[in-house]
Parts: C-alpha cells; sequence; structure tokens
C-alpha cells in the first residue's frame, strides 16, 4: 500500500520504520528539513518539506494514489485539517493523532463527522495500559482481546515459585486453572513453548487467561494480589491527566509532582480528586518529604527519557513501589534493558501498532481480518487477534490436524462470547476469533498461520 505519513517527530519516525519494514510504499511529509532528513537518511522511503495541509505539497505526495493518510504531527487541529483536505482531495483512507482531553468526550462524532478511518490518542492509551497493570501488582504487561473477555499477562517467576521447574503440560493439572502458555523469555531467548518445555524461576512467562482464571492463578502462586492505593506521578502531563481520571474512578489515591505552578493550577481545577504538589521532583527530597517510600506505584511521566530514568531508578532504591517508567526513544533499549526501571512505557509504540494493525485489516477487506494486534516481546512475538470468515480453509477441521507453521500456537478461541483455550480436539467455526501467537511476524490473514 501506499502510505503518506504527516509528521516526522518519534511517532512518525517509528511508523515509517515499522511499516516500511511491513513492504509499504512510505512517504514522509514535514515542515522541517532536518526531520525528513532523519528518517530518509535511515530508510528507504520519500520525505517532502512542506505544509501537509496544503493541497499542493498533498499533490506532490502523491495523495490522489494514496491508500492511507496518517496525521501524527503535534497540533491536533492540524492533524484534522490534513484529513479533510486528504478526504476532499481522494479516497484514501484518514487517520489522525488527536490528543487533547477536551476532544476526548467527542471524538466519536469528529470521527464520524469527518469520515475519519481511525483516530490514535496514545496519552490515553498509555494511561490505560498502566491502570490495567495497577490493578494486577505482579503483571508486567497485560493486553486485552475479546472487548475484555480474554487477557494476555506477562508476569516474571520468582525465587521457590510453585512454576519453578514445573514443565508447561502440567500447570492446569497442579494449580487446577485453565490458562495457555503462550511465550516464555529466558535472559536472551525467546520461546514459542510445547508442554514439555520446563519453567524456571526468572523466566518472563505470557499466558492466555479469562480475568478470572487470571485471578485464580496469581492467588494460587501466592503472588501479590493487594490493590494498590497511593500513586505517585512526576510530570502533570496530559498522560498524567488521564491516568489520574481512570484511578480516581478506582479509588486510588494520587499525587501529582509538577514544577510549573501554572500547570499545577490547572491539574487542580481538571482533577479535584488528586493531590497535585508544585515541586522539582529531581531534587530527591522532595520525592523523600512526599512520602515516595510510602507508596505502591511510582510512575515517571516527564518528557526528558533521562530524567525519567533517574527518578524511577532512585523509587527503585527507596521503595517498594511498582516503578514505571516512560522512555520515548527505542534506540534505549540495548541501554536500559538492565537497569530495575520497572515496566517500561513507550506511547509511540502503543500508537504504532494500533496502526499497524489497521492497516493490515485494509490490506485483507474480504479474508479474516486482524482485528487486535500487541507486540508482546518487543517486535519477536506478535499475538493477533482473527474473525473466522467463510473463505477459511481451516474451519471445521481438528488443531491436531493443521499444518501450521512452527513458533506459532493458537492460543483462544472465542465462540459468541464463551472462551476456549483449545486442546488438540477442538477446531475453528465461522463467526469465531481465534488469538495467534507467533513468531512470524506481518501474517494479516488467518490462513497464513499454515505451513
Amino acid at each position: 500500500m501506499k502510505i503518506i505519513i504527516v509528521g516526522c517527530g518519534k511517532v512518525g519516525a517509528s511508523l515509517a520504520d515499522q511499516l516500511n519494514q511491513e513492504g509499504h510504499e512510505i512517504v514522509v511529509i514535514d515542515n522541517k528539513s532536518s526531520a525528513v532528513n532523519r528518517i530518509t537518511d535511515d530508510l528507504d522511503v520519500m520525505g517532502i518539506v512542506g505544509n501537509g495541509a496544503s493541497h499542493i505539497v498533498l499533490e506532490e505526495a502523491g495523495i490522489s494514489e494514496a491508500n492511507l493518510l496518517i496525521t501524527v504531527t503535534n497540533s491536533d487541529e492540524f492533524n484534522l485539517l490534513c484529513c479533510l483536505i486528504a478526504k476532499k482531495t481522494s479516497d484514501c483512507h484518514t487517520i489522525a493523532r488527536v490528543r487533547n482531553p477536551e476532544y476526548n468526550e467527542e471524538i466519536t462524532f469528529i470521527r464520524e463527522e469527518m469520515g475519519l478511518s481511525l483516530t490514535i490518542n496514545p496519552e490515553l492509551e498509555t494511561a490505560n495500559e498502566i491502570s490495567r497493570l495497577i490493578r494486577i501488582p505482579s503483571a508486567i504487561k497485560i493486553d486485552t482481546f475479546a472487548k475484555g473477555k480474554v487477557e494476555l499477562l506477562k508476569f516474571e517467576i520468582p525465587q521457590g515459585s510453585l512454576l519453578d521447574n514445573m514443565p508447561i503440560m502440567h500447570m492446569n493439572s497442579k494449580l487446577k486453572t485453565k490458562i495457555l502458555v503462550c511465550s516464555v523469555e529466558r535472559e536472551n531467548e525467546v520461546f514459542i513453548p510445547s508442554g514439555n518445555f520446563v519453567l524456571k524461576s526468572k523466566d518472563k512467562i505470557s499466558f492466555v487467561a479469562s480475568p478470572r482464571n487470571t485471578t485464580a492463578l496469581f492467588h494460587k502462586l501466592d503472588l501479590s494480589s493487594d490493590y494498590i492505593k497511593n500513586v505517585m506521578l512526576i510530570g502533570g502531563g496530559t498522560i498524567a491527566v488521564y491516568l489520574a481520571s481512570i484511578l480516581s474512578k478506582m479509588n486510588v489515591k494520587v499525587k501529582i509532582i509538577e514544577q510549573d505552578r501554572a500547570r499545577c493550577e490547572e491539574l487542580s481545577e481538571a482533577l479535584p480528586s488528586a493531590l497535585i504538589i508544585n515541586a522539582n521532583a529531581s531534587d530527591h527530597n522532595v520525592l523523600i518529604e512526599e512520602s515516595l517510600e510510602d507508596m505502591d506505584a511510582f510512575a515517571s511521566l516527564t518528557n526528558l527519557d533521562e530524567e525519567n530514568i533517574i527518578l524511577s531508578l532512585y523509587a527503585h532504591n527507596k521503595s517498594k513501589a511498582k516503578v514505571f517508567t516512560k522512555i520515548t526513544r527505542l534506540n534505549y533499549d540495548d541501554i536500559i534493558k538492565e537497569m530495575p526501571l520497572g515496566i517500561i512505557i513507550n506511547p509511540q509504540s502503543i500508537t504504532a501498532n494500533q496502526i499497524i494493525q489497521h492497516v493490515r485489516a485494509m490490506e485483507n477487506p474480504k479474508g479474516s481480518n486482524v482485528e487486535t494486534l500487541y507486540k508482546i516481546v518487543g517486535n519477536k512475538v506478535e499475538a493477533l487477534e482473527f474473525r473466522v470468515k467463510k473463505n477459511s480453509s481451516m474451519i471445521g477441521i481438528p488443531l491436531e490436524k493443521l499444518e501450521t507453521k512452527e513458533n506459532l500456537l493458537v492460543a483462544c478461541i472465542n465462540r459468541k462470547g464463551k472462551i476456549i483455550i483449545p486442546s488438540g480436539q477442538d477446531s475453528i467455526q465461522l463467526g469465531d476469533t481465534v488469538i495467534i501467537v507467533t513468531t512470524h511476524t506481518g501474517l494479516n490473514d488467518l490462513n497464513d498461520i499454515l505451513a
């Protein structure tokens, strides 16, 4: 597909990279030549310096032949204007990043009235992800499928756990629960495990289960299930606003430390249930005075990655809080992977995953569309939810008789709201949604899982 991306910041660069890897023809537009050059120097994509809302610039980019326009500049209004002009000029699909909380209540109206294919709010999605992880303190990552009926969770097996030295095939019988282990990270290796795979302490395992079975599993493993009651947020940006609003509905006490006084006044009006502190969090005395040691969770959400890293390291050292660290530079991965930074939050990755999911569905309008997509081990493993349509060649065939690709697992079947953790005797039926976990990235149709 031909895809035009307006905005060459961190989100635009990440999108250009991932969509280019998936084989699409990419054109990037930005009014700063340095921003365009950073992308075109690294990737085999076309770059145009200019105003993405200009009809002339869009024509130069090939809007009349484009399949999709994605606008991810820092201005919501500019993003929407670009999409409006593109829709008047061509028949292409349009995606806009819209982040302002003031627009959130009317985003459905905006999307429908402007004919947008999708709106993306990285800050809101980031806040939702953090809030899900606060709900289950032992989890490292939680993704949802089947409209919340299925969860894909990741956690690290602690020393002395019942799971240490246990073959996966024995888990459900010994723990008397119904889950399916999808992937195991051990040091620098990633496995899509068979039933004979033996788990070890310090393994990071991802598994699929219903929320009820997730709770039962953590209870039987004696993992911490205490509710998080006190959270400290560093930085009063948009993520903090969304997150504080969500947490207040969960009866969680929120304290936000923000050094800009005018912003503190805005936060006080917008978040009456949160405690707003006007102070510089990089002064460690401030964190101690504001009871860091008593916090159940700590999230460093400033716009500076380096500051977030330092603050999270300090919080890890001085408290038992569950730590979240916002990192926007993807090239920091190798540097920070051994640091005790808790859970790394990357809004750019969340945005890119949503858009790639939409692009894959666009590529396959008549087949078994990708309805949900998550990258669960960096870019090494994908979990995809497909809708089973009439053209599927595997309907009614027992899974044990299907010749699927290696390193691929049929993790779950959702049949009219009934969640099935499948065995070899189960089969896929018309209308099901099916969750596939695999190291084969780029699948866009359920039939692609066959060898």
